[in-house]
């Protein structure tokens, strides 16, 4: 036998193990398929009044400016007809080259075969034709109300994203010569990690980020010394190890958003917030959530402030002997902070010294990129769930939060890992982030309901334990970090709830980039710098103007001010007391905790 002869033989021998495998595959798919959760047609798209009031707003139109439509349909076939003919022209012409390309660049399309190849050129320049014609159709609507001009807008990038020829295997250049140079190979690779992430989801297809084997909480993430000294139904309480001989008088505790776990702080030595925190000598509790199953279905934003702020601000102070502390609150954390100190206000109880808000949203008014999904279509479904489940499904906040970045948390991650076959990368932040939890189901209605859709807090007032609270409650000195290109809690929207607070002492910090690479930003990074400005806080657009440009972290910015805040030095403090032995070592026992429903 020849060379080549063997060659082709041992191809076709790999080819036809591939197949086996694929058909191995295949049943192990539908076996996964088969224990889908029913879907809950309220929370697969919109309800009926969208379509309604689009499709009157689409009749209107027609019957008002019937040629405004015909222009926008001959624009549109025009465009489409005129590079069929000229791509034909060129085939025809014995031109193996597809015809100008002055479309707008898409990374997307970064394969030289997009502009070089007739075929991938056509189906890429046509994508981007209809794209842009379905866009000047709903940007040419009139007469809607303008939340629902932006579901409309939101809901037609998703299909314009979707319908993407990289997303498909027989238009992705890519996909097809990784299949080819590899004798299909890469197909089987991928078809194992699409069945492996179907199988992991109960039947749901979830695309997995980052590699589930490279990192373990408390072994390579999650690292940094400290000691459980309480715990309860709701949370574990962790005091870190200090690493300085002296340290403020007065302690400080972050409450982290019990949306995901808390080590986001706390990902690798180098970018820990949490250590560097002790390293500048303050004596560091952080507050790590109990992943909620059904039995926590009648768990409330009462809870939550009873027995999680108040008690976790109590233990704080039983163990340090101190009367007063420092807080912190991330997001939702930050938000329920925000009550807690305004119930407190009312109470007359001065536990807390200061607090600060990590990218915190208190006034609602504004939904930004969540406006789609906090319309009663969507929140009736998302309670009817809770009902049937008990507790938010983890599932349903994932695929939530994916879908406003989805070319970047959905369809390229699948395309590498499906089409391409490529195992998923060992990224710490991507690991976190798809180490999400559970909601209690009273607790997320509440949440939705009075403070995100009725924007109670910053309006008529929102109930905690039989108070109404207003943000005018809010008066202790405090300090707010924001992020300029936030996405989940717009910069201007945290600003304005800011402005709102009764605090007579108030500082403003604006870092660069988004809800979590501008908060893990340590200083040795020198990445993303943060505005500071001496205008009041009361215009965003204002302060904004003349904020001034720091370049690097915003940490040292904030030490400066809770050192201010602290205290004077006093010796450092062991984890817990006699009242507070030890119960583990950090990062504790319910980071660790999986519950799926």
């Amino acid at each position: 036998m020849t060379t080549t002869e063997e060659a082709t033989s041992a191809a076709s021998q790999q080819m036809q193990e591939n197949l086996a495998k694929i058909e191995a595959l295949t049943q192990r798919l539908v076996e996964a398929l088969s224990h889908k959760r029913a879907p809950n047609p309220a929370l697969e798209g919109p309800g009926l009044d969208l379509y309604l009031n689009a499709g009157a707003a689409l009749v209107k139109e027609w019957a008002d400016k019937p040629s405004k439509i015909l222009e926008a349909q001959v624009n549109y076939w025009g465009q489409a007809m005129k590079h069929y003919v000229e791509a034909s022209h060129a085939l025809s012409q014995g031109q193996f080259k597809p015809p100008a390309d002055t479309g707008p660049k898409d990374r997307r399309f970064s394969n030289p075969l997009w502009d070089t190849h007739p075929y991938f050129n056509f189906i890429k320049q046509q994508y981007m034709i209809s794209s842009k014609a379905i866009e000047d159709a709903v940007d040419a609507l009139e007469d809607l109300d303008p939340v629902d001009r932006k579901r409309i807008d939101y809901f037609a990038h998703q299909i314009i994203d979707m319908m993407a020829p990289t997303n498909f295997l027989a238009t992705n250049p890519d996909a097809l010569e990784r299949a080819v140079a590899t004798e299909g190979e890469s197909l089987v690779k991928g078809l194992e990690n699409l069945v492996r992430d179907v199988e992991l989801n109960n039947g749901n297809l979830v695309v997995t980020l980052a590699d589930r084997d490279a990192f373990k909480v408390g072994q390579n993430i999650g690292t940094a010394e400290g000691s459980v000294v309480y715990r309860n139904r709701l949370f574990e309480l962790i005091q870190y190890k200090p690493t300085t001989e002296t340290v403020h008088k007065t302690p400080l505790i972050i409450f982290p958003p019990w949306i995901n776990k808390f080590y986001i702080l706390d990902l690798k030595p180098a970018n820990s917030l949490i250590r560097w925190i002790v390293d500048q000598g303050f004596t560091l509790f952080v507050v790590s959530w109990k992943n909620p199953d059904a039995s926590y279905a009648d768990v409330g934003m009462d809870s939550y402030v009873e027995e999680g702020y108040l008690t976790a601000i109590e233990q704080v102070k039983a163990i340090t002997k101190e009367k007063k502390i420092n807080a912190v609150g991330y997001c939702i954390a930050g938000t329920t902070l925000s009550l807690t100190l305004a119930l407190m206000e009312k109470r007359k109880d001065r536990s807390i010294n200061s607090a600060t808000f990590f990218t915190t949203l208190t006034d609602f008014s504004d939904q930004g990129e969540f406006t789609t999904f906090l319309q009663d279509d969507f929140v009736n479904g998302i309670e009817a769930q809770c009902k049937r489940d008990g507790v938010l499904s983890s599932y349903f906040m994932t695929r939530t939060f994916s879908y406003l970045r989805a070319n970047d948390l959905i369809y390229q991650p699948a395309i590498r890992s499906y089409m391409m076959g490529e195992a998923p990368p060992a990224f710490d932040l991507l690991y976190w982030n798809g180490d999400s939890t559970n909601l209690p189901g009273k607790m997320a209605i509440e949440y939705l309901r009075g403070l995100c859709q009725q924007d109670k807090f910053a309006a008529k007032g929102f109930e905690v334990m039989g108070e109404t609270v207003k943000l005018s409650d809010v008066k202790v000195p405090l300090c707010a970090i924001a992020c300029e290109t936030d996405h989940i809690a717009p910069w201007i929207a945290s600003f304005n709830g800011i402005a709102q607070m009764g605090s007579a002492d108030k500082t403003f910090l604006l870092s660069e980039s988004g809800h979590i690479a501008g908060i893990v930003n340590p200083p040795s990074k020198q990445k993303y710098g943060h505005y500071t400005s001496t205008a009041p806080i009361h215009n965003p657009n204002e302060w904004k103007a003349e904020a001034t440009y720091n370049k690097g972290s915003w940490w040292p910015h904030w030490g400066e001010w809770l050192a201010a805040r602290s205290g004077r030095m006093v010796p450092a403090r062991e984890p817990g007391d006699a009242a507070h032995p030890v119960l583990a070592p950090a990062p504790g026992l319910y980071v660790n905790e999986v519950v799926r429903v």
